[in-house]
């Protein structure tokens, strides 16, 4: 099976070289998405040749740079796709672990939440509170049986990609993936990954930074991605 790693980044200098090292000890074929660096980004992608890059000439957001990987997995013929963050709460030495379990279904997505690998680790606070709470919509609306809203590391089959249209570029965009594979009838795994939290500090942007405008911004993504597949839910799930 012929997979592209893709990993979406946007002003991760410092993170970049240590990542890419790890990530090319596992990845045969790697994608990294610039959505728009202003930092050093670019120029620390310049010393990795063997590694394909495509940028995104101004800032989209998140969703768009996997918006990207998706396209260019369809467009380069690979069977299947893995996608990571360049933070450092990803690690590299599990892509092939996540990829392997393609074969039982066409999305695998990681869950820190499955299993506790270090007690030490802790979510944010607001950050786990949120993720409760969309994870909780994602089963009570969808019928799924998630642990894990938000979780970068994932694996997707191919034919999976090709029955997806996502548009939203922003964090929000996972709640379409979850609507749309329920609604193509996608099969959906989780495997348990490592809770790594390295930099709190870090940032959604702009009004996304409240936590309250942050949930109710997700809720109204979850509820229009319903709309648009025509989807049947318990009221008030949501």
């Amino acid at each position: 099976m012929a997979l592209l790693t893709a990993i979406p980044v946007y002003n991760e200098e410092k993170h970049l070289d240590g990542i890419l090292h790890e990530v090319l000890k596992y990845a045969e074929h790697v994608l990294v998405v610039d959505d728009g660096s202003t930092d050093g980004t670019p120029e620390r992608l310049a010393q990795f040749p063997q590694i394909q890059v495509i940028r995104h000439p101004k800032n989209r957001g998140y969703g768009a740079g996997l918006q990207t990987a998706f396209a260019e997995t369809i467009r380069g013929g690979y069977d299947g796709l893995v996608t990571l963050d360049c933070d450092g709460q990803h690690e590299p030495s599990r892509i092939p672990e996540v990829a392997a379990r393609l074969v039982d279904a066409d999305i695998v997505s990681g869950s820190r939440y499955l299993k506790i690998f270090d007690p030490s680790q802790v979510p944010p606070i607001e950050r786990r509170r949120i993720n409760i709470e969309v994870t909780r919509w994602l089963n009570e609306c969808l019928q799924l049986n998630l642990t894990d809203a938000f979780c970068g590391f994932k694996a997707y089959r191919r034919s999976a990609l090709e029955k997806l249209h996502i548009t939203d570029d922003g964090y929000a965009m996972p709640l379409q993936v979850w609507v749309q594979a329920v609604d193509r009838g996608l099969s959906i795994l989780e495997v348990p990954v490592p809770l790594i939290y390295l930099d709190e500090s870090r940032a959604f942007g702009g009004a996304l930074d409240d936590a309250s405008y942050r949930l109710n911004h997700y809720r109204d993504v979850f509820r229009k991605a319903i709309e648009l597949a025509g989807l049947t839910v318990a009221g008030g799930c949501a």
